[in-house]
């Protein structure tokens, strides 16, 4: 009784009221019950208005994929369960989106696999940990791109580097089952390169191979290479993970869940968060692609002449006290905003207001994940107009995935069907010759199907691919420049062959930019810069052959204020010799008074230049290499370096012909002597390319450089679309 009269006291006094002197347990009892009620829902009231208020300003946190630990492995492999490890190399995304999308299917498919999507880049912090993870493995799965002229991607470099140098560990997977997916693009010389390696070595070490390697090709329908190498798989890993009582039976056909994020709308009188990104280096500070600087433009100017009815602009970054370093021969990777024009259509087919102020989230409200298929979330609160700028891919043809969830969400049965054909095995044809052939962008897509509106989670998530950087080769040398970060870019725009005008996204903000020389409100972008192998001999005094006609000039000035700078040095250089290329010597030859000054200076030994619209028949940069081939090969032998940039499918192709022909005709021998001296010019290190892909319809032409199968355009050093 003593401890129900404190109670009684004690509700007296949070209640402000009298209970009078007897009060039975019954009522107590529900005093009590109701009092701890109202106090609940006060409770509840307020966390949600906190939780209401807080979101509205705290910036959604981008969440770098973390590395995985051993110990949870071990946890999510319980007793019975088949351990599936699918590893990814990706540049632009598109191999980490079907090792994801492999995953979720072989979840759906088999209850005994324990599935797991990797980064190669996070598989294990230092390299002596490799060997150790992977004799681990029993199952696996790689999705790796090739980058540029045989290169392994970013997050794939260093894993790829360790497995394949390694050649004396022997049979040492025997215990791993493996499956590889290349994506590459058939226009690149070293087609699929990495993923034909990395099948080969793994096999060669002793792990057993599925089935054959599969090579996506970007120049086609990577989808459907996909598609068909992973129908090719499910009778194998039907043998590894289904049970012995189920192994007869015939497997439910599986449909891909359309990802979706969860999308909170916020008020607009809250302040967004926008990202700026971080433009001071500090102690551990690192920028790369995730994790770009912002940095302002200096200065932009118009290389063309007047009288050229083209446009090459020379932008300059200024990278002081950002703690940004780079080499010449390096790329830089820019972020550029979608143009106003842009935004506005896409917003006006999405039917939403720009100024819209929303956020998206992978988890559900109780903070379920949503499915590991979701890309990472972009920063916010941000509108709508943020959003679309920064981060959604508009120009770019639509991925069938893409096709997929726009049928799911329009309302005219007639344009369901339609985009179901066009994404389904039956309308591979149409898909390959009215969206790619034609070079429709997904808001002409959208426009063709006005009902098929998709919210905003299922668009940035399923329907508008993250937006891509732009690759440029940087045109300076830290020796002249150590502030600066300098770039040549050629201006794309032009008409498709459905009448649209192209305008290149990151080119058109070049052109539009303000530097700060003009202005103190001036533009900026967010960059990064990317390692090459793109460099000057580290003996000077060897002699060094460039050939890079039009902006594919960019490296070579880089290389030229390299050597004015050693020159000044005191160094003593070797000969150098520069072959470029332009239309007309009135309109485009750009840097013309730079490229004068280096042969005065000694710094060029000798500048020959092709003007393929001078004379009566076009001349180009590989008949002056024929005119010069004695003088080309003399200096190559003395241990000479040659370099080329430009175009992979056209000017490079035709100077690595007309090479071989100058070491075929200069040494006398067989053609496929001539071969193999060039190729032991290349596995030396002493023929080396910077080069993109372009393919040509009509007046408008798209770079690529990846082969990492993001869609139609890809984008190139020294030049972007």
């Amino acid at each position: 009784m003593g401890s129900n009269s404190e109670l009684v006291r004690t509700l007296e006094s949070v209640l402000g009221i009298s209970l009078g002197e007897s009060v039975s347990d019954s009522i107590l009892v529900i005093a009590t019950t109701s009092f701890a009620v109202i106090i609940g829902i006060l409770v509840l009231v307020w966390k949600r208005s906190s939780d209401r208020s807080s979101s509205s300003v705290k910036p959604v946190v981008v969440p770098k994929f973390s590395s995985l630990k051993d110990e949870d492995d071990e946890a999510e492999v319980d007793s019975g369960k088949t351990k599936v490890s699918i590893f990814f190399g990706t540049q632009t995304g598109t191999a980490e989106g079907f090792a994801k999308a492999l995953a979720e299917e072989i979840k759906a498919r088999y209850d005994k696999a324990a599935v797991k999507v990797i980064d190669l880049d996070d598989y294990a912090v230092d390299d002596d940990q490799y060997e150790e993870k992977l004799k681990k493995e029993t199952l696996a799965f790689f999705m790796v791109a090739t980058y540029g002229d045989g290169e392994p991607t970013d997050n794939a470099a260093r894993f790829y580097k360790w497995f394949t140098e390694g050649n004396d560990r022997g049979a040492w997977l025997q215990q791993l089952k493996y499956g590889v997916f290349g994506l590459g693009n058939r226009q690149y010389e070293h087609f699929n390169k990495i993923g034909n390696v990395l099948d080969e070595q793994l096999n060669e070490q002793g792990a057993k191979r599925l089935i054959p390697a599969g090579l996506g090709d970007d120049d086609q329908c990577i989808e459907d290479d996909f598609a068909a190498w992973r129908e090719l798989l499910w009778p194998e890993l039907d043998q590894l993970l289904r049970d012995e009582d189920d192994a007869n039976t015939v497997s439910t056909p599986y449909t891909a869940v359309i990802p979706q994020y969860r999308v909170v709308i916020h008020d607009p009188t809250v302040t967004s968060f926008e990202d700026n990104y971080s433009n001071m280096a500090n102690g551990t500070a690192s920028f790369d692609i995730h994790h770009p600087c912002r940095v302002n433009v200096a200065i932009e100017k118009e290389l063309h002449k007047p009288e050229s009815d083209r446009s090459c602009i020379h932008l300059e970054f200024d990278i002081s006290g950002t703690g940004i370093m780079y080499e010449t021969g390096d790329h830089v990777g820019v972020y550029a905003d979608n143009c106003d024009e842009t935004v506005e259509e896409a917003g006006k087919l999405l039917g939403q207001p720009l100024d819209l102020l929303f956020s998206i989230h992978t988890d559900n409200d109780d903070g379920t994940p949503l499915g590991s298929a979701l890309p990472p979330p972009f920063p916010g609160p941000c509108t709508l107009r943020t959003a679309l700028a920064r981060y959604a891919d508009l120009l770019n043809p639509p991925r069938k995935a893409a096709l997929i969830a726009l049928a799911a969400h329009a309302i005219d049965p007639n344009e369901a069907e339609r985009l179901k054909f066009l994404s389904s095995p039956q309308g591979k044809d149409d898909y390959s010759k009215w969206v790619v052939g034609s070079q429709r962008s997904l808001l002409e897509i959208m426009a063709e199907f006005p009902s098929a509106k998709a919210p905003l989670g299922v668009f940035f998530a399923a329907v508008a691919p993250r937006l891509q950087p732009r690759y440029y080769s940087i045109s300076s040398s830290p020796r002249f420049a150590p502030h600066r970060v300098h770039v040549t870019c050629a201006l794309v725009y032009g008409p498709t062959p459905t009448g649209r005008i192209h305008k290149g996204v990151c080119s058109t903000w070049m052109k539009n930019a303000v530097p700060l020389e003009k202005s103190r409100n001036c533009s900026w972008a967010p960059i990064f810069i990317r390692q090459s192998n793109f460099k000057l001999p580290a003996d000077h005094s060897l002699p060094v052959i460039m050939v890079g006609p039009g902006t594919g000039f960019a490296p070579f000035r880089g290389f030229l204020q390299e050597r004015m700078a050693l020159k000044e040095e005191g160094v003593q250089l070797g000969p150098a010799l520069l072959f470029f290329g332009c239309r007309n010597r009135r309109m485009d030859f750009i840097y013309e008074d730079e490229l004068n000054n280096f042969v005065e200076q000694g710094v060029l030994s000798e500048l020959i230049v092709a003007f393929s619209r001078e004379g009566p028949q076009k001349e180009y940069v590989q008949h002056k290499m024929m005119e010069k081939a004695a003088h080309v090969w003399s200096l190559i032998s003395q241990g000479g370096y040659f370099y080329v940039c430009g175009d992979a499918k056209g000017m490079a192709r035709d100077v690595h012909r007309t090479l071989h022909t100058v070491v075929q005709e200069q040494e006398s021998v067989e053609s496929s002597k001539a071969e193999a001296m060039v190729k032991k010019l290349q596995m030396d290190g002493r023929y080396l390319r910077d080069v993109w892909t372009v393919v040509s319809n009509g007046s408008l032409k798209h770079m690529l450089n990846l082969q990492d199968g993001g869609g139609l355009v890809r984008y190139s050093p020294t030049v972007s679309t």
